[in-house]
């Protein structure tokens, strides 16, 4: 069974920092600190998702945190999929995992995703895998997302309606 257990996106630091942001640029939100609560979203792990050996085949962490990425804009209130029909996507420019233990067939996952930083262009996530049962850490990364315009595929100011997804 996937879905959310809670989600949590604006910590006291950044309603502080959007308020003075929006006395200083007349509204316009120069960036967000981090996140209090980390968003979490559970799976289960599938039987094509493991190898000879029993566990989880290591690519498969990432793709988990593609899911987390996409739980937590839905969760906002902003699907990935409004964002494209805005004209907006966004890229992974960096993406890095640490592996710490191996999750096996069958076992539940908590996916946990708090923003680390809220740019003008850009977001940083730090993303992990956790063992539902215990909370164990079975791989723990972060990614950094680039926004793009769809047309140009040059980079742009991350959408309003976005940053408003993630900050309030």
């Amino acid at each position: 069974m996937e879905g959310p257990i809670s989600c949590k996106f604006r910590c006291t630091r950044c309603r502080v920092r959007q308020r003075r942001d929006n006395r200083e640029t007349g509204g316009a939100a120069l960036g967000c600190g981090p996140m209090s609560d980390p968003f979490r979203h559970r799976i289960r792990v599938r039987y094509s998702e493991c190898d000879q050996q029993g566990v989880v085949f290591y690519p498969h962490y990432l793709a988990w945190f593609d899911i987390a990425m996409t739980e937590l804009f839905r969760a906002g209130g902003h699907s990935y999929g409004e964002m494209i029909d805005g004209g907006a996507d966004m890229v992974v420019a960096e993406a890095g995992i640490r592996y710490r233990a191996s999750a096996r067939f069958d076992e539940e996952v908590d996916l946990t995703a708090r923003v680390t930083r809220l740019g003008s262009t850009s977001i940083t996530t730090s993303i992990a895998a956790q063992r539902a049962e215990n909370g164990e850490v079975l791989a723990e990364g972060e990614l950094r997302h680039v926004f793009v315009d769809l047309a140009t595929r040059r980079t742009r100011e991350i959408p309003a309606r976005v940053r408003e997804a993630l900050t309030s």
